[in-house]
C-alpha cells in the first residue's frame, strides 16, 4: 500500500508540474506572437508531453510551411526504416579491353551508385587522397601498370535531374547547392580563393582555386571588400548553359586568401581526370587538357574491385550534424533507385509519402519536392514532423538518429534556415525527467535572424 501511495504521489505531481509548464508556455508564446517581427508572419508549433501523452501547445499545426533544413529529419527516418542502418553504397572500377604485360589497352571506368562520401574530407577513409591511393592499389592488384586508354565516369545507375525542382539561382552556383549525381566527388565542391583590397568598395582579385582544374567555369569576380569583420557575403552565380561563372556579394578587406566554395559542375569528370593524373604521374591539368568528352560504352566491361562506403548511421550522422543538402539529395534519389530502379527525384517523393501515408501522414502534409528542403516551395506541417519524430522513438535505429541530430542550445534538434524561414524540430528532456517533442516553425518573419532565433531559443528554454 506504501509503494502505491508513493506512485500515486509520484504521479500526481508529475501532473501538476505538467500543467504548471503548459500554462506557463502557453502564456509566453502569446507574448512570442505578439512580437511585431511576426506582424505578417505564419507561426507554426506544435509540443507534446511524451510522458503524459498530451499537447501542450498547438497552433496551426496542420498548415504546410517551408520547413527549411527541419525536413531533413524526413528523409533521415525514411531512410533509416526503408534502406537500413548498415545501408552502404558501392563504387565500382573495372575496365575495357585487354591486360597484356601489365598494360591495359583500354580504359578504366569508374560505376557510381550515388556515394556522396566519396572524396569527402568527413571521413580518413574517403578523402580525396585515400580514395586515390585505394583505386590505385586496386589497379595495381588487377596487374596493370599503364594505361593506353583514358579513365571515364558512368552515371548510367541513375537517370534524371542533377538539380531538384524549386531550387533557385541564387542557391545553385554554391557548395551548399551542389546537386546528386551517381557518381560524386569531394561532396561536388571546389573552393575558390580571392584576394580583396585595402578599401571598402575595392574590387576582389582572383587567385586559384582547389581542386586545380574546374571544368567549364570562367569566373567574372564582380564581388567587392567591404569592412573588416564583415565575414562571408559572397555569392556564387552560374547561368543556366553559360560557362561565365559571376561572384557577387562581399569579404572583408585586407584578405590574400579568402575562401569561398561552390558545386562542382561536372564531379564526375573532376574524379576521372584525377585518377587518370596519378596513373600517369601526369598533371591534372595536362590530362584534362587530352581527355576526351563523351559518354563511354561500358558493354563488356570487367569488373575488378568495389568500394564501399560508410555506412547509413555515419552517412546520417553527418547529414543531420551539417546539414548537408547532398546527401539528402543522394539518399532520396538512392529510395528511389532500391525500389524502382530510376535514380529520380520525384520517384524518392512518391516514395516517401506512400511510405509515411500507411502511417497515418497525409500525402498533402508532406508536399515537398526535394530531399533537403532547400527549396522554399516545399511544404510540411508541424503535426507531420512531430508525428515522424515520436515514430522513430519507436525504432531500433533511433539511438542511431537521436545521435546524429544537432545539439542546440541544450537541445537535442534539426534546425533550418532559408530566406525568411525558421524552423527547428527536437526532443527536449526537462529537468523533472519530462520528455517533449516539439515542432516550431516560422514563416515570413521580420527583422533579423539571429534575433528571431534567440527568441524561439527563450520560448523552448522554458520546457528545460
Amino acid at each position: 500500500m506504501k509503494n502505491l501511495f508513493l506512485l500515486f504521489i509520484s504521479f500526481y505531481s508529475t501532473q501538476l508540474f505538467a500543467q504548471d509548464v503548459t500554462n506557463t508556455f502557453n502564456n509566453a508564446y502569446k507574448k512570442f506572437a505578439a512580437d511585431k517581427a511576426f506582424k505578417h508572419a505564419t507561426i507554426s508549433l506544435l509540443v507534446i508531453n511524451n510522458t503524459t501523452g498530451k499537447t501542450v501547445t498547438s497552433v496551426n499545426t496542420e498548415t504546410g510551411l517551408a520547413p527549411a533544413s527541419c525536413q531533413k529529419v524526413i528523409t533521415a527516418c525514411t531512410s533509416f526504416e526503408l534502406l537500413g542502418h548498415n545501408f552502404i553504397y558501392k563504387t565500382i572500377l573495372g575496365y575495357t579491353g585487354k591486360i597484356v604485360n601489365g598494360v591495359l589497352d583500354g580504359d578504366i571506368i569508374i560505376k557510381g551508385s550515388g556515394d556522396p562520401t566519396l572524396g569527402s574530407w568527413r571521413y580518413p577513409e574517403t578523402a580525396e587522397e585515400s580514395i586515390i591511393s585505394e583505386f590505385k592499389q586496386a589497379i595495381s592488384r588487377e596487374g596493370i601498370t599503364e594505361i593506353t586508354g583514358h579513365v571515364y565516369a558512368d552515371e548510367s545507375a541513375w537517370k534524371g535531374e542533377v538539380i531538384p525542382d524549386g531550387w533557385i539561382w541564387e542557391d545553385i552556383g554554391n557548395y551548399y547547392g551542389a546537386g546528386a549525381r551517381a557518381l560524386n566527388w569531394r561532396e561536388n565542391q571546389y573552393d575558390l580563393f580571392l584576394k580583396s583590397g585595402n578599401k571598402i568598395g575595392d574590387t576582389l582579385q582572383y587567385v586559384n582555386n582547389t581542386p586545380p582544374f574546374i571544368d567549364g567555369l570562367n569566373f567574372k569576380i564582380m564581388a567587392t571588400s567591404a569592412a573588416k569583420g564583415s565575414g562571408d557575403n559572397s555569392y556564387i552565380y552560374i547561368p543556366e548553359n553559360n560557362k561565365e561563372t559571376y561572384v557577387r556579394g562581399t569579404i572583408p578587406i585586407d584578405e590574400n586568401h579568402f575562401s569561398i566554395s561552390g558545386s562542382m559542375p561536372h564531379p564526375q569528370t573532376q574524379l576521372a581526370i584525377t585518377l587518370e593524373a596519378a596513373l600517369k604521374k601526369m598533371p591534372v591539368e595536362s590530362i584534362a587538357m587530352n581527355h576526351p568528352a563523351f559518354q563511354h560504352n561500358t558493354n563488356g566491361l570487367n569488373n575488378f574491385y568495389s568500394h564501399q562506403s560508410p555506412n547509413l548511421d555515419s552517412i546520417i550522422y553527418w547529414f543531420l550534424q551539417r546539414s548537408i543538402n547532398l546527401y539528402g539529395e543522394s539518399l532520396i534519389k538512392t529510395l528511389a533507385y532500391h525500389f524502382t530502379n530510376v535514380g529520380a527525384t520525384d520517384s524518392g517523393v512518391n516514395i516517401i509519402k506512400n511510405f509515411w501515408s500507411k502511417k497515418g501522414i497525409e500525402p498533402s502534409a508532406i508536399n515537398i519536392i526535394d530531399g533537403s528542403g532547400l527549396s522554399p516551395a516545399n511544404r510540411v506541417t508541424t503535426k507531420t514532423l512531430v508525428s515522424v519524430m515520436q515514430y522513430a522513438r519507436k525504432r531500433d535505429w533511433f539511438p542511431s538518429f537521436y545521435n546524429a541530430l544537432p545539439d542546440i542550445n541544450g537541445i537535442k534538434m534539426k534546425s533550418g534556415s532559408i530566406s525568411d524561414v525558421l524552423s527547428y524540430t527536437g526532443f527536449i528532456k526537462s529537468k523533472k525527467n519530462i520528455d517533449y517533442t516539439f515542432s516550431f516553425i516560422i514563416n515570413n518573419y521580420d527583422g533579423n535572424a539571429n534575433d528571431v532565433r534567440k527568441k524561439m531559443w527563450a520560448l523552448l528554454d522554458l520546457l528545460k
